[in-house]
Order: C-alpha cells, then sequence, then structure tokens
C-alpha cells in the first residue's frame, strides 16, 4: 500500500506554518513543504482548495495582507471567483498552512484534523 503525499503550503517564518511543521515531525510524517513566497500557488492546486473549502475560509482577513489591501479591494471578495483573484495575486492573504493529502484540504493550525489524514 503506498501512503500519499502530505504538502504543508505556507511560509517558512509564518508561526502557525512552523507548529505544523514541527506536529508533522514529531509525529514522524513525511511532508513536502511548498512555499508559496518562492513557488507561488498554481491556480488549478488553488481550485482543487476552492473546491474542498469555501473561500471564506481560505481567505486570511485577520492577516496583515488583508488589512493593507483598500477597502474597495476587500468589499470585491464576496466568491469563489472573487477570493481566487486576490489570493492570487496576494498569496499571502491565504491563510496558513494548507495542509493537503489526497483531496484532503486542512486550512489553519488544527492537530486533530492532522491526525486524521496521516492515519
Amino acid at each position: 500500500m503506498s501512503k500519499a503525499t502530505i504538502t504543508v503550503y505556507g511560509i517558512p517564518n509564518c508561526d502557525s506554518v512552523k507548529k505544523a511543521r514541527v506536529w508533522l515531525t514529531d509525529h514522524g510524517v513525511d511532508y513536502v513543504f511548498h512555499d508559496f513566497k518562492k513557488q507561488g500557488v498554481p491556480p488549478d492546486t488553488l481550485d482543487l482548495w476552492l473546491q474542498q473549502v469555501s473561500w471564506d475560509v481560505l481567505v486570511n482577513r485577520k492577516g496583515t495582507t488583508w488589512r493593507k489591501l483598500d477597502a474597495a479591494q476587500q468589499a470585491s471578495v464576496v466568491d469563489n471567483a472573487s477570493a481566487r483573484a486576490v489570493m492570487l495575486e496576494h498569496l499571502s492573504v491565504i491563510k496558513r498552512p494548507v495542509v493537503v493529502k489526497d483531496h484532503t484540504v486542512i486550512v489553519g493550525v488544527n492537530p486533530e484534523a492532522w491526525a486524521r489524514v496521516v492515519e
């Protein structure tokens, strides 16, 4: 039986991403880290995430990047298409980490969900 690859998407210096990476390492889980500041987020990957989780879960409205957007741009984010456009333009507005295994997408720090996908 082959094990599916777990990918952690995020930014290396993000505290939430660090928590995910430490948790996975401490639990002996092999994973691939995808630095979306350096590697970007392919539009088709973002589309897969949006099929699994709501855009309002993926958009981090508490972060610095969101707060730096002007009010009109913030107000324009109302559905998958508008959220997708903003996330592709401003990658740091994506809530981190995004942990993916097969078609399971977990957004944010969630050790209980991580435990379910590594079993």
